[in-house]
């Protein structure tokens, strides 16, 4: 790191790394009176750089993650988290790629009942959030994902999803490849009507 580094990039790093979650640069500024923050985080990135914990930058706020060579020393036993269903997995791939986007437009691409409690889990997973409503009839709640969704998956915004030769390459496309497609395109989903005997179980 630099040898000298000045009081305000000090100032920084401290408010950083005191943070139980990632800031913006605007909340940063506000902590520390306002003061212009941009080049004493450039600094600090710059300064951290190569090292066992890095500063990164993740869908506008920043934070100090362990270097991804490193991760592996750090993993203790811990209990497994739950996994997402296929259904969950279906769902967050289909805001990620398409949001802000309503619980029936992900039912319309899924081709099936979303079951109320799929998006739970994401909302309580932090990885996804409510954006507000469609202005159209009933008004549906929309949905679009989070800072802790780019940060959890490696991503500095959206426009690091990968594409679907990317998904294709590496295997991960199976039957929902159409819907993957879809979402990429930007084209219209099928809205046929959904087959009530495939709906999902309710969580």
């Amino acid at each position: 790191m630099n040898s000298v580094p000045d009081e305000l990039e000090r100032a920084v790093e401290a408010t950083l790394f005191a943070a139980e979650q990632p800031m913006t640069a605007q909340e940063i500024s506000v902590h520390l009176g306002g003061a212009a923050i941009d080049a004493a985080l450039n600094q600090l990135r710059e300064a951290y750089a190569g090292r066992g914990v890095e500063l990164v930058e993740r869908g506008g706020r920043w934070h100090f993650q362990t270097a991804p060579d490193l991760a592996h020393l750090l993993r203790r036993e811990k209990e497994e988290p739950r996994r997402l269903s296929r259904a969950a997995t279906e769902a967050l791939a289909i805001i990620a790629y398409h949001e802000p986007v309503s619980r029936a437009e992900i039912e319309a691409i899924r081709g099936v009942q979303t079951a109320k409690g799929t998006l739970d889990v994401l909302l309580e997973a932090g990885w996804i959030r409510i954006a507000g409503r469609r202005e159209v009839p009933g008004r549906p709640t929309i949905y679009a994902t989070t800072p802790a969704f780019l940060t959890h998956f490696g991503l500095q915004s959206r426009r690091d999803l990968p594409g679907i030769e990317e998904l294709r390459a590496a295997g991960l496309l199976d039957p929902v490849e159409e819907a993957f497609a879809v979402l990429t395109r930007g084209e219209e989903a099928d809205t046929e009507a959904a087959d009530p005997d495939e709906a999902d179980e309710a969580e």
